[in-house]
């Protein structure tokens, strides 16, 4: 289990994270709402080790792991699928998936079968660099990347951006599947209420830099939430 406790996080003289609480378990996909500019991001970044918590504590199976590098914790199970894909335009499909090798032990350095199931248009594309694919597919890639790690703890940053319809589909399918296994934990942040909504098991909703509103999926109030993500 994943427990962000009382967060804070600055960039510089910048306060991006107040006192920011959230959990995040094993077979369930927790859910971060909100607006352009309210956090989000930084609570990822935060969580992932590419910009360290300036107080507060992120626990991982009870470890602390909050001054740990992005390597370190990567090498504990924690994957992150970042805004915007950041795959690599001039490898092949193949070599993009075969960067998510450093940080798993050379015994377990191949490409599981289950990637090419869930994505079968990977496998299609293996020799394919990957600035050539449509963002739908780039999108693909970049979660079976972080898949290749065997992470415990997947960590996707709006997933749905800039992809046509019948991929969110797809994704969220593959996103459901994931959970439903019951071995990994789900941290995702979203701005399509829709695509949420669908996968929530638990949410939180936040405004500069705060958590303003949490509770179960299911019980998730649309017009509250959709209030606070409105501009």
């Amino acid at each position: 289990m994943l427990k962000v406790n009382n967060l804070n996080l600055h960039y510089g003289a910048s306060q991006a994270l107040y006192d920011v609480s959230i959990e995040a378990e094993a077979g369930k996909v927790t859910c971060v709402l909100g607006r352009n500019g309210v956090g989000k991001t930084s609570l990822l970044r935060a969580v992932s080790g590419q910009h360290i918590g300036s107080s507060g504590e992120i626990t991982w199976n009870g470890q602390s792991i909050l001054k740990m590098s992005p390597q370190e914790r990567a090498k504990k199970g924690i994957a992150l699928v970042p805004q915007g894909r950041e795959i690599f335009s001039q490898l092949t499909v193949l070599e993009n998936l075969q960067t998510g090798f450093s940080a798993i032990p050379r015994s377990q350095r191949n490409i599981p079968d289950e990637i090419y199931s869930l994505f079968p248009v990977l496998r299609e594309m293996l020799k394919r660099r990957g600035g050539d694919l449509s963002g739908g597919q780039q999108q693909q890639l970049a979660i079976g990347r972080a898949l290749v790690t065997r992470p415990k703890l997947l960590i996707l940053d709006e997933p749905t951006e800039g992809i046509q319809p019948s991929i969110i589909k797809d994704i969220q399918s593959v996103i459901a599947h994931l959970r439903n296994q019951g071995e990994m934990a789900i941290l995702l942040v979203e701005q399509y209420f829709d695509f949420a909504k669908a996968l929530a098991d638990e949410y939180s909703v936040m405004d500069r830099g705060q958590i303003v509103l949490s509770g179960k999926g299911s019980d998730m109030d649309e017009e509250k939430v959709r209030g606070l993500m409105s501009v």
